[in-house]
């Protein structure tokens, strides 16, 4: 049997990286994985979702803090959390695992999380790295909060840096570089469904998929 393919699509904040990914899920007809993995996460382990929420691409800076929560985890009282007990690293390695399982039983498409690197050894893995113009960003950024051209700047230089950093630490990679991906886009140049055409082309290349392209 055929191994299941993944895309896994890094981008930056505005970029449009979740609409491309559910434009490609709609033309290959599987599904894509973005917060969604929360969920399954939360299920696999017992836990609540507001945990991995709290976690979710932000980078674990105290291994000692980790040590130490899982030394007191017995002895904790009632006004301590399990989000104090478990780090983002331990988060981490469950979604990790989720992200595999899903990918070895599946073809899938994920956004975000280092899924490029959790599936470094999948043998039919496409990885991508998605930006944009940063008037396209704003605009796009503002439509969906409602917030200030100033609010949305801070939110894409915030939250690039925030996935950054998880991203680097985690997989110990650059984010953002072309040489950790297979294809670099900017989706101002194409908009969103075009540029899902062309991962769409290079994919069925790389990855042999039977598509009507």
């Amino acid at each position: 049997m055929e191994q299941p393919f993944a895309i896994n699509i890094g981008r930056q904040i505005g970029s449009g990286g979740k609409s491309v990914g559910e434009a490609l899920a709609r033309r290959l007809g599987v599904k894509l994985y973005d917060k969604e993995l929360i969920n399954l996460a939360a299920q696999e382990s017992g836990l609540c979702p507001e945990i991995f929420e709290q976690a979710d691409e932000k980078q674990s800076h105290n291994r000692l803090a980790t040590l130490l929560g899982y030394l007191r985890a017995p002895f904790a009282g009632d006004g301590d959390t399990t989000a104090n007990v478990l780090s983002g690293d331990t988060l981490f390695k469950i979604q990790s695992d989720v992200i595999r399982e899903v990918a070895a039983r599946e073809p899938a498409i994920f956004v975000g999380r280092c899924a490029d690197y959790i599936l470094r050894d999948h043998p039919r893995s496409l990885n991508i790295f998605l930006t944009a113009d940063d008037p396209d960003r704003v605009a796009r950024i503002c439509g969906r909060t409602g917030c200030t051209e100033a609010e949305a700047r801070q939110t894409m230089a915030h939250g690039d840096a925030r996935r950054a950093d998880y991203y680097n630490y985690y997989s110990m990679r650059t984010w953002g570089a072309a040489a950790t991906y297979d294809l670099c886009a900017n989706t101002s140049v194409l908009g969103i469904e075009a540029t899902a055409e062309l991962i769409l082309r290079f994919a069925a290349r790389k990855l042999d998929l039977k598509t009507d392209l």
